[in-house]
């Protein structure tokens, strides 16, 4: 065979090598970020995943966990050829519980009678032929004597607790407000009674003072009341303008000047005659 048909077969083959090759989509791994249990209780650890191959019959769900403070990772559980496998490494041999399915995608296990000691990171990895690129997750459990509240709990809670104060601050200042309308209220309806009966009582008052002026008058003039008919002639008749108390003294002093004028006339005469 010449070199030239050599090559030509070389290039062949690749080509079918390459073409035969499908390429292959890397495996997506889910857990939850942080974990929180109390010490004796149960708690699970969900671990999910999603690949673009079928589910086959070599795939493989692996645990490993890396306790709080230590830099060393070791496998607690293993999961290969339809059979679960718990490590006797570590303290979980006897706590741990297989609760995944892998054809429906999930690797979860299950940790009893959680201890301080268990406080640590926890990792699922997931390998399904010939889907085996992938990222790992991991997940960090927390045991405590108390489940602290959940942050959105607490924002609720003093997010409620402030409105319920705002409210109750606005119904205060209404009511206070109503009150003291209601208050400003009586008291002006109780002045404009005091002033009402003030006026009657002055009303009164002043009747009964002109009244007994006018008795007064009325016994000056000969004992004539206001409303008794005077005789004709007399001031205040018929026909003629009444006539002040002041009258009489005009008069009198009208007389006497008269007189004076006629007493000057006459000594004038006389000191003519005398001439």
């Amino acid at each position: 065979m010449s070199p030239r048909a050599t090559r030509r077969l070389l290039l062949v083959a690749g080509l079918v090598a390459a073409l035969g090759v499908s390429p292959v989509s890397p495996i997506h791994v889910y857990t939850q970020r942080e974990v929180y249990g109390t010490v004796g209780s149960s708690v699970t650890l969900s671990c999910s995943f999603w690949s673009s191959e079928w589910i086959s019959e070599d795939i493989s769900i692996t645990w490993h966990f890396q306790a709080e403070g230590s830099r060393d990772s070791i496998s607690i559980f293993h999961f290969a050829k339809g059979q679960p496998y718990i490590d006797d490494v570590g303290t979980f041999k006897e706590r741990m519980e297989w609760a995944g399915n892998p054809r429906r995608r999930d690797g979860s296990i299950v940790i009893h009678g959680l201890e301080p000691s268990d406080n640590g990171t926890f990792t699922c990895d997931v390998k399904n032929p010939p889907d085996i690129v992938g990222k790992s997750s991991q997940v960090t459990l927390y045991v405590l004597e108390k489940v602290p509240p959940r942050y959105g709990v607490v924002l609720g809670s003093v997010i409620g607790g402030a409105l319920l104060l705002v409210a109750a601050l606005v119904a205060l200042a209404y009511g206070s407000r109503y009150c003291w309308r209601r208050r400003q209220a009586a008291l002006q309806r109780r002045l404009s009674a005091m002033e009402k009966g003030k006026l009657q009582r002055s009303g009164k008052d002043g009747s009964k003072r002109s009244r007994q002026v006018s008795a007064e008058r009325g016994g000056g003039h000969g004992g004539l009341s206001p409303l008794s008919p005077r005789p004709p002639g007399s001031p205040g008749a018929a026909g003629e303008a009444p006539l002040s108390p002041q009258a009489p003294v005009l008069y009198a002093m009208l007389d006497h000047g008269r007189s004076a004028k006629k007493a000057k006339g006459g000594a004038g005469d006389s000191r003519k005659d005398r001439k």
